[in-house]
């Protein structure tokens, strides 16, 4: 008999969880509300407008096999460093459809992370801050500061296992496995990392109560 790491049986656990629960979610059904239109979404947010909407070639569509899409270049007045933010809505997770962690995909197309780790955000609507992930990327002699989360109808979720540990628990008790990859990208200036932070930060303090208007409730 082999016997397997304990962390190994709670993944293999894990595995088997969400397959009885996507199991029973087909079964059953789901209940999404209509969401609104990402393509929607204001040009204008606070002090940040809107400079470009980068469109999403059809390959990468397919790739992501998300039902709604949003990538935009923002640039706020009271700073220099413009902000890419980029939105993949996924109405279900059922049927093998699920956000690509930018942790993988990132260095896919070259960008190497710097630093991990994770902080708080307070944001207006919501009772308690949001954790959200924050890593430094760079690619040659270009670096970045990223941030993103998951964002579901009941939560704001950083980390990838506690996404998978929700999805079984919401797609179980509301019948919902809907989901939101959120990511704001600053450029680094300078090698100031501390300012792309806090340029970002701000960023998501102004566009994280509008985002949550458009995503299903």
């Amino acid at each position: 008999m082999v016997w397997l790491p304990n962390k190994y049986v709670g993944i293999l656990t894990l595995v088997l969880v969400v397959e009885a629960a996507l199991f029973y979610m087909a079964s059953r059904g789901e209940k999404v509300p209509p969401g609104r239109p990402l393509d929607l979404f204001p040009a204008v947010l606070g002090s940040w407008n809107e400079v470009q909407d980068y469109p999403i070639e059809q390959e990468i569509r397919d790739q992501l096999k998300a039902d709604d899409l949003l990538n935009r270049l923002y640039s706020g007045s009271g700073t220099r460093l413009p902000v890419d933010f980029f939105v993949a809505y996924f109405k279900t997770q059922r049927t093998g459809q699920s956000p690509h962690s930018p942790k993988n995909c990132l260095p896919g197309t070259g960008w190497e992370p710097e630093t991990t780790g994770s902080l708080d955000v307070a944001v207006n609507g919501q009772s308690e801050p949001i954790r959200i992930n924050r890593f430094v990327v760079s690619h040659g002699d270009d670096k970045s500061v990223v941030l993103y989360w998951y964002q579901s109808p009941r939560r704001v979720i950083a980390s990838e296992f506690s996404a998978k540990v929700w999805l079984v628990l919401d797609s179980i008790r509301y019948h919902r496995s809907d989901t939101a990859l959120v990511r704001v990208s600053v450029p680094v200036i300078d090698n100031d990392v501390n300012g792309a932070t806090r340029t970002g930060i701000g960023f998501v303090e102004t566009v994280f109560p509008v985002l949550k208007s458009y995503l299903p409730a």
